[in-house]
Order: structure tokens, then sequence, then C-alpha cells
């Protein structure tokens, strides 16, 4: 397993916590954000998911993931 941090911009609720969370799940990964931080902390195994496709779940939903 791998962790990451990435750096999420507009999430402002628990809607956008519910969202993004729930999109990194779809992806087939586990998030978990820091709504204060602007964070989700992403555990994923890398055989069976790309970082690339996680960051896209997330934008799919609205956000903005910032490197």
């Amino acid at each position: 397993m791998k962790s990451v941090t990435l750096n999420v911009q507009g999430m402002s609720c628990n809607h956008c916590v519910n969202a993004v969370e729930g999109a990194v799940k779809n992806a087939g990964a586990t998030g978990k954000v820091d709504l204060s931080g602007n964070k989700v902390t992403v555990d994923y195994d890398e055989n069976k998911v790309s970082l690339d496709t996680i960051k896209a779940a997330i934008e799919d939903q609205g956000y903005d993931v910032v490197v």
C-alpha cells in the first residue's frame, strides 16, 4: 500500500468531504479528508489503481487537485 497526501481546493463542508471520500473509494482507494487543511490522505495499491485515476475521480466531483 502506498499513502499520499493531496492538496484539494474547493472543499468547504461535509457534502464536500463525502463527495471526495466517495470518489476516492469508487476509484479503488481509501481517503480521509482534512477539511480545515484542504488535504486528502489517500491509501491505495498502486498495482490496482494509479494516482492519476484517483486525482481524476476527485476532479470529476468538481474539486481541483493542486500539486
